[in-house]
C-alpha cells in the first residue's frame, strides 16, 4: 500500500495503472486453471499427469528468465536446495496435484474457495511458530471465512458434498499455505524469478518420478475436449494450463507486485476466486448457487479482513510476487 501512495504522490499515475492491469490479467490467468484442468480429467486425462504437463511447461518458460535473474550467483541454488525442494514439492506438485484432483470430485469454485482460505492456515501457523499473536480484527476474519466456508460447501441445507473432493482441496489449501510461507522468507536470496522456476521444474521432476514408482497415476488421452460445448484438441488446454495459467500468471503477478508493492496487488489478486468462477460457468456449465455465490463473498471478504488486521507480515505479501 505505501508503494501505492508513494507512486501517487510521485506523480506516477500510469504505473500504478499498468499495475492493477498486470495484477487483474494474473487473476484472471490464475482463475482459468481449474476449468482447463477439469475439461482433462473428463476427457481421461489423469491429475497427475495434467499437473505434471503445466509444471514443465512452465518451468520451462521461466527457466530463462529465471537464468537471467540469478545475474551468475549460483551458489544461491547450491545454498538453498532444501528450500527449492520443499517449493517444488509441497508448494508447486502437492498444491496442483491435490486441487487438480478436488476438481475431480466437486465443482471448479467450490474446491478453488476451499484452497482460498490457506491465509487462515499461515496466520496459525505464525502464532503457533513465531509467536505473532493476531489481531482482533484478523480472528474476525477468520470467523468471516470460515462461515463462507459453511456456505460454500452448503452444509445448511443438507447438500451432499463428495469427502474425498473436501481432503484433496483441503490438502490444496495446506499447499498453497506453504507456498505463501516459503515466498515470504526472503532471507534465502532467491530472486522471485529464479525461485518459481526453480520450484516448477523441480516439482515436475518429482511428480515425473511418483509416476515411475506408481505413486501418482498417469494417464493420457488424445481425445478432444469440450469447452464452452465445442470440441477442441486435447493440446490446447495443455497448453494454456502451462503457458498462461501457469508461466503467463506467474510473470505478470511479479510486475503488478513490483509496480503496486506486494500488499495491493495481492487485494487484486484474490478476483482469481471470482474469474474461475465465471471461467466455470462459462466453460463447464458450472453455475454456481445462490448460497455458495453468498458464501463465496464472505470468504474473500474474510481474507480481506485478515490481510488489514497483518499488514506487517500478511501472508500473502509475497503471492504476487510469485504467484
Amino acid at each position: 500500500m505505501s508503494t501505492l501512495t508513494d507512486d501517487i504522490a510521485a506523480g506516477k499515475p500510469s504505473r500504478v495503472a499498468s499495475g492493477l492491469a498486470l495484477a487483474a490479467v494474473s487473476a484472471v490467468s490464475f482463475g482459468l486453471s481449474g476449468p482447463l484442468a477439469k475439461s482433462l480429467l473428463d476427457a481421461g486425462w489423469t491429475a497427475g499427469a495434467a499437473v505434471t504437463a503445466r509444471i514443465f511447461i512452465a518451468g520451462a518458460v521461466l527457466v530463462v528468465p529465471g537464468v537471467i535473474a540469478l545475474r551468475g550467483r549460483w551458489s544461491l541454488l547450491t545454498r538453498n536446495i532444501r528450500v527449492i525442494a520443499a517449493y517444488g514439492i509441497f508448494a508447486v506438485a502437492g498444491c496442483q496435484l491435490a486441487f487438480f484432483n478436488a476438481v475431480g470430485y466437486m465443482p471448479v469454485g467450490v474446491a478453488l474457495l476451499i484452497e482460498f482460505t490457506s491465509p487462515i492456515v499461515v496466520i496459525g501457523w505464525m502464532w503457533f511458530r513465531h509467536g505473532q499473536v493476531p489481531t482482533v480484527m484478523t480472528l474476525l476474519g477468520a470467523v468471516v471465512a470460515a462461515a463462507g466456508l459453511v456456505l460454500v460447501l452448503d452444509l445448511v441445507s443438507g447438500a451432499s458434498i463428495d469427502p474425498v473432493g473436501v481432503l484433496w482441496a483441503l490438502g490444496a489449501m495446506a499447499g498453497a499455505a506453504v507456498y505463501w510461507i516459503i515466498s515470504a522468507d526472503e532471507s534465502n536470496g532467491l530472486p522471485p524469478l529464479t525461485l518459481a522456476a526453480a520450484g516448477l521444474l523441480s516439482g515436475g521432476m518429482i511428480l515425473v518420478v511418483a509416476g515411475a514408482v506408481g505413486i501418482v497415476p498417469f494417464g493420457v488421452s488424445a481425445t478432444d475436449v469440450v469447452l464452452a460445448d465445442v470440441s477442441v484438441p486435447w493440446w490446447l488446454p495443455i497448453l494454456g494450463l502451462g503457458v498462461v495459467t501457469a508461466a503467463l500468471a506467474y510473470v505478470f503477478g511479479i510486475a503488478a507486485g513490483r509496480r503496486l508493492g506486494s500488499r495491493l496487488a495481492s487485494f487484486v489478486g484474490l478476483t482469481e476466486v471470482l474469474a474461475a468462477l465465471v471461467f466455470a460457468w462459462l466453460l463447464l456449465g458450472e453455475a454456481p448457487r445462490s448460497v455458495q455465490i453468498a458464501g463465496g463473498a464472505l470468504i474473500l471478504a474474510g481474507v480481506v479482513i485478515v490481510k488489514l488486521g497483518e499488514p506487517r507480515w500478511a501472508p500473502s505479501a509475497h503471492v504476487s510476487e510469485n504467484a
